[in-house]
């Protein structure tokens, strides 16, 4: 068992996470796929944030925004089903797709597959951009 920066008790890391990071750079990076394992209950966010992943999450990972926004691209059924709160934040990000989650409120469910995760360009806060 592990715990998780929150406080929060994990069970061991199981389920393989490929990260697709397409700007590593802005995510403080330097290549663009990182794979990591992550514990059953933990989210998306949790697991990037803890290995150094900056995916931005302006409200602090409570549905109020949809700046943490992800595509899972494989590996759905291991996680809980996106309630209507989140599919109303995530409606509000830029380039929707049917694959499209809150990393904050995607968890992992159980194991038994392996997962994909696109975390896009511009996923970034735009008030904390600094200016070009």
């Amino acid at each position: 068992m592990h715990m998780k920066a929150n406080d929060k008790d994990l069970g061991p890391e199981v389920v393989p996470v490929k990260f697709i990071l397409e700007d590593p750079e802005s995510l403080g990076q330097t290549q663009n796929e990182v794979q990591l394992k992550a514990a059953i209950g933990e989210s998306i966010l949790e697991l990037a944030l803890d290995h150094d992943i900056a995916i931005e999450h302006a409200c602090g990972g409570v549905t109020a925004c949809s700046t943490c926004h992800i595509h899972l691209e494989q590996g759905e059924e291991l996680f809980n089903e996106a309630e209507d709160e989140e599919l109303d934040r995530v409606d509000e990000a830029p380039g929707v797709e049917l694959n499209s989650r809150l990393s904050c409120q995607c968890r992992v469910e159980k194991e038994g597959g392996s997962v994909v995760v696109r975390v896009p360009a511009w996923n970034r806060n735009a008030v904390k951009e600094v200016p070009h």
